[in-house]
């Protein structure tokens, strides 16, 4: 098959669609795009089901670990207030991961942006190919209008204003079957009027599930960057209840960062398997939505020159019914006018009626042509295939990051919090008053006095 027009599958595409795809039973299951199947359906589930795992093994290793940090650590003499050994590495390693999960952040906004930008390219080619569509439907209609008028109206009167020559009216008559003849051809070529499945009506929908997609990510981005922001704020102030809120709200994040980063995976492994072989699959949906034949749909997606033309002939039946029709006018304007000048009005009216319809048949064709509507079919490949499927491994590695920080800092806030020094008599007080004593973070150095 035929590529579009500057789309080929990229190196990612080709990677995801190799990579093993088993059902529930740990069958293999072939790798073509086929969602309306059970086995591919739960190999998506199983890759998605992957990111569950990862999350029930992050929440074991953090219970495990904060067990045996309650449990399992030495009593400390009562009375002593000295950090504990370790801790400014504790608390560092928490700020780093913290840090690293602001990156995560940073790119998933950018794999955000980008995802949306390949979907509205997507929407913008369904828009155009729609506008391609209704193009021709309406210069079919209205040329087809055009000439019934003309055969009702002028070719009538000019019948009635030369009935006395047998011969002309036989031209004219003449004319008026070539001028049905056209029309009749013209009306096969409106091949979109009454196809049930709209362009227009599918941009929608992506736009609108798109623009839900897109907020639902800045939600979850900004909330992630929050509690990113919040904990340092907790660290730095030393504020016990902020780092315990920031501590619950991180387990939530981290819930939420595998749950996507499942869900991304899954989107990314079947838009690869789509996008590398993206004609059959189309091919077999339009043809399911729209009963169009398959020559039609292979001559437009498809657009090389083993597919030949399918209206062609209506085409070139067309052409020569005008061009016959053209020089029937001018025969009857040499012989007929002389003789009878009312006949020179109605013979005006139709060259005039025959140049607008050769000049709509013109345009007519050229959108008929393969190549702009193949061209939309590549842009919306490139959109879809290019800049989504970019954009969502950058969400899948933002997820990873933000997930892998949050769970260091789930381990890590617990000791933090530990080193902080008790509440004392001096809650009350001012922290900003330059009189008041104040105590430097536990993984801060002291000041040396000077000697």
């Amino acid at each position: 098959m035929g590529a579009p027009p500057g789309y080929r599958p990229s190196a990612w595409v080709h990677l995801l669609h190799q990579l093993p795809r088993t059902d529930f039973q740990l069958r293999p299951v072939p790798s073509g795009f086929a969602p309306q199947e059970q086995g591919y359906q739960q190999a998506l589930l199983l890759v998605a089901a992957l990111a569950g795992l990862g999350l029930g093994l992050s929440l074991i290793f953090i219970a495990v670990y904060l067990i045996r940090f309650c449990c399992c650590r030495p009593p400390e003499p009562p009375g002593t207030k000295s950090p504990q050994s370790g801790g400014g590495c504790v608390i560092w390693s928490c700020i780093a991961a913290l840090l690293v999960g602001c990156i995560g952040i940073g790119i998933g906004f950018y794999g955000n942006s980008e995802t949306s930008d390949g979907v509205s390219q997507l929407s913008s080619a369904l828009l155009h190919a729609n506008h391609t569509l209704s193009a021709i439907d309406h210069l079919a209609s209205e040329t087809v209008e055009r000439l019934d008028q003309a055969v009702r109206t002028e070719l009538t009167t000019l019948e009635e204003v030369l009935a006395q020559r047998t011969e002309l009216v036989a031209a004219a008559r003449g004319a008026r079957r070539q001028a049905e003849a056209v029309a009749l051809q013209l009306q096969g070529l409106a091949f979109w009027q009454g196809v049930p499945l709209s362009p227009l009506q599918v941009a929608e929908e992506v736009a609108f599930v798109e623009e839900y997609r897109w907020l639902a990510y800045v939600l979850l981005l900004l909330l992630e960057l929050l509690v990113c922001l919040f904990t340092l704020l907790g660290l730095a102030k030393q504020s016990k209840w902020l780092v315990v809120v920031m501590t619950v709200m991180s387990f939530l994040v981290l819930v939420l960062s595998w749950a996507s980063m499942g869900l991304e995976a899954a989107t990314a492994v079947g838009l690869s398997d789509f996008c590398s072989n993206p004609d059959t699959y189309v091919l077999n949906l339009t043809q399911e939505e729209t009963g169009l034949s398959s020559d039609i749909l292979n001559y437009y997606f498809l657009c090389n020159q083993a597919v030949s033309n399918p209206f062609q002939q209506r085409l070139t039946l067309s052409q020569r019914a005008l061009a016959n029709i053209h020089s029937q006018l001018q025969g009857l304007e040499r012989e007929a006018v002389p003789q009878f000048p009312s006949a020179q009005k109605p013979l005006l009216s139709l060259e005039e009626t025959l140049n607008v319809t050769e000049g709509d048949f013109h345009q007519l064709v050229a959108l008929l042509h393969c190549r702009g509507l193949h061209k939309d079919y590549g842009a919306a490949l490139r959109g879809l295939c290019e800049d989504a499927l970019e954009g969502l491994l950058f969400l899948l590695l933002c997820s990873l990051l933000s997930a892998g920080a949050l769970a260091t800092a789930l381990c890590s806030l617990p000791r933090a919090w530990a080193l902080f020094p008790p509440s004392d008599g001096y809650d009350d007080m001012d922290g900003d008053d330059p009189f008041n004593p104040q105590q430097l973070p536990p993984w801060l150095p002291e000041e040396t006095p000077l000697t």
